[in-house]
């Protein structure tokens, strides 16, 4: 489509002509991304007048479609100056029936008395679908939503979202999401506006939570429908704006009920399951983000009693050796970890989330880390086998320990310590000292000892395999077949040889920076040698004799 001509019958067309025309190019358009850049001054005069069109008010049809343009247009960053504008932003709050305090909201009242409210809701979906393109695209239109109060206003809209259609409530939340991920300034003014006591009670009516305590929701049927789709969708948008406002929250004595509140209802989400693997592993995923940004000091809400919730997945989990307390959440948390594991890809966001969860909550809470440490790191029995070489989950966390991304190997380490009680020969023995010397190095344990965090006494005991042992190498974390002595049959002048060889090599790889000879500091940490020997000559300029 010519869109000099285009321009030109748009500015003298009638509302059904400039509706016809603008369907033509919502047509052909609609799955256009990259938009020729010459063309670019003529989409922002389209654009123009567009807004201009609906700045006049017509009919709700034709509303549609000029928002159906405007939404195809936002994709190009370079178009945005009309919509980013005070008055473009106006015009499309006004369309989401967003109140920002300014009168373009009430441009256009009067025009749904002789059409149906599902009409009305298909302009409010393209205007929102219109407003997140352009808050996403444009830093322009992000201060001036930042201006008008869109994020608040955003809060009064979703306060009356059962009178809206799905689609409605799913844009409005993902519009507040990308308000509160693009502008932290926002969030502050979100939680004073109480933004996530609104979000928690749309999560807790969207998923039915039904309470039989304070935090405690009623136990799901095995056998009941999966969460449908849409509400899947909300309930996913809606904790990726809980996220955001939760990112960084101080914590007050006031909020710690809205925490509990929080993590009740995402136990609850968690023994759900939707439709789909993928969508219910999705669910869970910002689940667990959103576990993150909690106090720890809240995560026993997962513990709910045993006497009060039935077992979902029917394993004994032996309650009894766990104050009485019922684990299943704990556990998909485990299975949705390991699951993050098999994937082998994308570790960074996937995995870490959840590893850094599970080791907070072990670190802090008896019950869960007593369990995981019976999941992850069973008494050992065969000692043979080196612990990375295997399928258990055990030798899966221990070959992430030698990640070559760094955030991922410190996770997996530190989980695995904190299982450990952070106790140094207890990580060896599981995991040996090559896989775990780059903890040791970075927490300063390289010569042993345990870290700074408090745990109970008892639980540590080693099998009859283990003691028994007598070839176990702790370098290597398994039991290995003795070896011969290279230097058993050699007479001294050979080993005296052989070691000034070795002495020749090392001095020249360490006289070309190939390699730099370390020790084991007082401190725990790796230290360049000379450094050492240095800090211990005797001082030359001493008086003594």
């Amino acid at each position: 489509m010519d869109m000099t001509q285009m321009l030109s019958e748009l500015e003298g067309g009638n509302d059904e002509e400039i509706e016809q025309l603008l369907q033509r190019y919502n047509r052909e358009n609609s799955r256009t991304f990259a938009f020729d850049q010459e063309e670019e001054p003529l989409r922002i005069k389209l654009c123009q007048s567009t807004l201009d069109v609906l700045s006049r008010g017509v009919a709700f049809s034709c509303q549609r479609t000029c928002l159906e343009t405007l939404r195809i247009m936002s994709r190009d960053k370079g178009v945005l100056s009309p919509v980013s504008s005070r008055e473009g932003l106006l015009v499309l709050t006004a369309m989401a029936r967003l109140s920002t305090g300014e009168d373009g909201l009430h441009k256009h009242k009067g025009l749904q008395d002789s059409v149906s409210v599902e009409e009305e809701q298909r302009v409010v979906v393209e205007a929102l679908k219109c407003l997140c393109n352009v808050v996403f695209n444009s830093p322009a239109a992000q201060q001036v939503s930042v201006e008008l109060q869109l994020g608040p206003a955003l809060c009064g809209s979703l306060q009356s979202s059962h009178s809206w259609s799905h689609e409605v409530g799913l844009f409005s939340l993902r519009l507040l999401f990308l308000l509160s991920a693009l502008r932290p300034d926002v969030r502050a003014t979100l939680r004073e506006r109480r933004a996530v006591p609104l979000l928690t009670t749309m999560l807790e009516q969207t998923l039915e939570v039904r309470w039989m305590g304070p935090y405690e929701a009623e136990p799901v049927d095995p056998e009941a429908a999966p969460i449908p789709a849409q509400t899947n969708d909300r309930v996913m948008e809606a904790l990726k704006a809980l996220f955001n406002l939760t990112l960084n929250h101080p914590d007050t004595e006031e909020d710690e009920h809205q925490f509990r509140v929080i993590v009740g209802i995402l136990r609850h989400l968690l023994m759900l399951r939707t439709e789909t693997m993928e969508k219910t592993e999705e669910v869970h995923s910002h689940a667990v983000n959103l576990l993150n940004n909690l106090p720890v000091s809240c995560l026993d809400v997962l513990l709910p009693p045993t006497g009060g919730a039935q077992n979902y997945s029917g394993k004994n989990l032996e309650a009894q050796n766990y104050s009485g307390k019922n684990l299943e959440a704990v556990e998909l948390l485990l299975e949705f970890m390991e699951k993050r594991i098999d994937k082998s890809s994308n570790y960074k966001e996937g995995l870490t989330p959840v590893l850094c969860l599970l080791t907070e909550a072990s670190r802090h809470h008896r019950e869960i880390r007593r369990f995981l440490k019976a999941q992850v790191l069973p008494p050992l029995k065969n000692l043979k086998v080196k612990p990375e070489v295997g399928s258990s989950l055990r030798n899966k966390l221990v070959r992430l320990m030698t990640h070559v991304d760094l955030g991922v190997k410190h996770a997996a380490a530190e989980f695995l310590f904190v299982l450990c009680k952070e106790k140094v020969a207890s990580l060896l023995k599981y995991t040996g000292y090559g896989n775990a010397a780059g903890l040791l190095m970075a927490r300063g344990l390289l010569v042993g000892g345990q870290g700074e965090t408090q745990y109970s006494e008892g639980e540590d005991s080693d099998t009859e395999e283990y003691k028994s042992a007598t070839n176990f190498d702790i370098m290597s974390g398994c039991e290995e077949d003795p070896r011969p002595n290279p230097m058993e049959e050699m007479t001294e002048e050979q080993k005296e040889h052989e070691a000034e060889k070795l002495f020749r090599i090392i001095n020249e790889m360490k006289r070309h920076n190939v390699i730099q000879p370390m020790v084991v500091r007082s401190d725990g940490r790796l230290g360049p040698l000379e450094e050492e020997l240095h800090m211990h000559e005797p001082d030359s300029h001493s008086d003594s004799d």
